[in-house]
């Protein structure tokens, strides 16, 4: 008489996960690099977990997908249960001294991991692990904090902390600018697939008409400033990647950097706290202090 009491078995956990992650991050792609497997083993998961449950997750073309109102409902409840399991189960593994933070590849390779030797040196008990953070994510399973380029507003959020307020502008070297007339916009034009939205928005702050020319696409703002270093062309990096190539006059930035509507912060996850954390969230916040003022025109 009472089985129709008994709850059904609950689906498959990859299947919960692998819909947690692409619907967090809004792309397939996206969840399958996190969860380390192929695009398609993420879509089959997703499909079996609708099955299962019996609604549909996601609507729209697969370009372009939306969550359904069942999918809504669903998303929070996953990544507050997954993040949980991630919180207790690195508690007991560490011991609090393991610190996990994923990081936006350019950030960390032009201005993190070049400091990380200070970091480490003050503080030897913690022993740091770094992953790549992909470009449109906001958070990283298994990662206690993440290192991102956020927008202002994002600022008054409690676990949002801010190291350094962005700044953009056209680098190219020395050699470019003087065959160019020191105008960045008459170069080649460099471009990020990461942040193709780069060369507008320096062109809106620094009040200057973009007119339409080929950008010749690099897959990262790291690899877009390389090029600007191999003298390949003009490219809109943000200041704290470049501050020491302008210093060292290996780049110049003709028109100066410009003030965005952005910063650098470090967004801790939902009840991710421990003493490695606020020991790096501490030198951060230093090493973002000691940054230069950028260079205006």
């Amino acid at each position: 008489m009472f089985e129709n009491l008994t709850p059904g078995p609950l689906p498959s956990l990859n299947a919960l996960k692998a819909f947690e992650a692409m619907a967090r991050t809004g792309r397939v792609t996206l969840a399958a690099d996190e969860l380390s497997v192929t695009h398609s083993a993420v879509s089959r998961q997703v499909k079996a977990l609708e099955a299962a449950l019996g609604v549909r997750l996601f609507s729209g073309p697969k370009n372009r997908l939306e969550l359904t109102a069942a999918g809504r409902e669903l998303l929070p409840a996953l990544t507050e249960a997954f993040d949980q399991i991630s919180a207790a189960v690195r508690k007991v593994r560490t011991g609090g001294d393991d610190l996990h933070v994923a990081v936006n590849a350019s950030l960390s390779v032009k201005w993190l991991i070049p400091r990380l030797a200070a970091f480490q040196a003050a503080h030897p008990q913690v022993r740091l692990q770094l992953s790549e953070l992909s470009p449109h994510a906001t958070s990283h399973r298994g990662a206690q904090a993440v290192l991102r380029i956020v927008p202002l507003a994002r600022l008054k959020e409690p676990n949002v902390t801010p190291f350094i307020r962005n700044a953009l502008g056209a680098v190219m070297t020395p050699q470019l600018a003087g065959r160019f007339g020191g105008d960045p916009l008459k170069a080649p034009r460099l471009a990020a697939q990461t942040h193709p939205e780069a060369w507008h928005i320096w062109a809106e702050h620094a009040g200057v008409e973009l007119r339409p020319a080929p950008e010749r696409p690099f897959a990262h703002v790291h690899f877009a400033q390389d090029a600007a270093l191999a003298g390949l062309g003009a490219a809109v990096v943000s200041w704290p990647f470049v501050a020491e190539d302008i210093a060292a006059g290996r780049l110049v930035a003709p028109l100066g950097f410009r003030r965005s509507g952005s910063a650098f912060a470090m967004i801790a996850a939902p009840g991710a706290h421990s003493r490695a954390l606020d020991r790096f969230r501490d030198w951060i916040v230093g090493e973002g202090a000691r940054m230069p003022e950028p260079p205006q025109a």
